[in-house]
């Protein structure tokens, strides 16, 4: 089998069709229900033009709508996430809305009293709750998360009790290289001996990967043989015990990537989301923040620590190696390439490619 044609990363006339192949009917995932504790807490998502709007109720209940005024089209809240209290006001003509979506207010001077403020609510985006995870999306299609998500689902809960919460905010990193170029890196194993010697230091030779029908999973295990590197000897060190875990996964990372482009990377100490925005063929946004159990332990503090200690140097790893490849898609020098019998998530992801959008099926055959 072969890998998908370098064309399809760099050619904008097919990145509009996986817009709106591929991306209406996928779930993104906006934030944790504990980012927005509070009534009139927010948060704001934009994705290929449509802008989201994730909203605390008065009632508890969270709920998301299109983040425009429907009188003409304001964006009603701003910046990634705030408070708007108990009305959502748009800063254009003051039309207010309930946190339920309702249009609340008009002003009377503006002369709309024949107006039905039933019918101009926020428009609603469809929500779903995974995990504690709030994920939307634009147009039905795919399974639930819960269904896509259903091989993983056991093994993930207990890395995400019900009091997870947000370590530091969204942080944005720009790439210039298309999307599948980063989902492919993360789910490609054969380059971790190659071009991470940390993670192939903490891992040694138990990076393992399956693919499951919606879901790809990579996974290392944590050794006892202490790394050259000080800071992975001491995470290897102080990692503490947890008691919400069991076995193996007290020293297991884990890696899971939900089609098309979100992705969890579960750590004992912690478990952060990336998502690879698409913006354009040959640029994307990694979209990502951290979040942690409650815990106190000055262990489990410098463990945090080092962990993004370590994942930041992995993370500039590929950042080099990702511009490598999209450097090579844009030359007349390569047009695809041989898959190998161990690289079934690319196979995985390029067999799904082709249900969607049939041209990349001579990737499949």
């Amino acid at each position: 089998m072969q890998s998908l044609p370098a064309w399809m990363y760099t050619d904008q006339a097919f990145f509009e069709r996986e817009r709106e192949t591929i991306f209406r009917t996928a779930w993104q995932v906006v934030c944790h229900l504990n980012d927005i504790p509070e009534a009139g807490d927010y948060q704001a998502f934009d994705f290929l033009g449509e802008k989201v709007l994730t909203v605390r109720g008065d009632d508890g209940q969270v709920r998301s709508f299109h983040n425009a005024c429907r009188h003409r089209a304001s964006r009603l809240a701003d910046g990634n996430q705030g408070n708007c209290g108990h009305r959502i006001v748009c800063p254009y003509h003051a039309w207010s809305y309930g946190l339920d979506g309702r249009l609340a207010h008009v002003p009377r001077w503006q002369g709309f009293e024949g107006l039905d403020l039933a019918e101009h609510g926020l428009k609603p985006i469809e929500q779903e709750i995974f995990l504690g995870f709030i994920f939307v999306r634009f147009q039905s299609g795919l399974p639930s998360v819960a269904e896509m998500m259903a091989p993983y689902a056991d093994e993930l809960a207990p890395h995400c009790p019900p009091d997870l919460q947000p370590q530091g905010r969204v942080t944005l990193r720009p790439r210039s290289v298309n999307w599948k170029n980063i989902s492919d890196n993360y789910s490609d194993s054969l380059h971790i001996p190659v071009a991470h010697p940390g993670l192939t230091r903490l891992f040694g030779a138990s990076y393992g990967i399956e693919a499951a029908p919606w879901v790809d999973k990579m996974w290392g295990d944590i050794t006892e043989t202490a790394s050259s590197n000080w800071v992975e000897r001491n995470y290897q060190a102080l990692l503490p015990k947890f008691d919400h875990l069991q076995g193996r996964d007290q020293r297991r990372w884990n890696y899971y990537k939900l089609w098309p482009n979100v992705a969890f990377d579960v750590y004992p100490d912690q478990i952060d989301f990336m998502q690879f925005i698409p913006i354009s063929a040959t640029q994307t946004v990694i979209r990502e923040i951290a979040y942690v159990r409650p815990d106190a332990r000055r262990e489990v503090k410098a463990a945090r620590y080092l962990n993004w200690r370590i994942n930041r140097q992995v993370n500039a790893e590929d950042t080099v190696l990702i511009q490598r490849v999209q450097d090579g898609m844009e030359s007349s020098g390569y047009e695809t390439g041989p898959l190998g019998p161990s690289e079934v998530c690319l196979k995985g992801f390029a067999e799904k490619m082709a249900m969607f959008i049939p041209d990349a099926a001579q990737a499949a055959e």
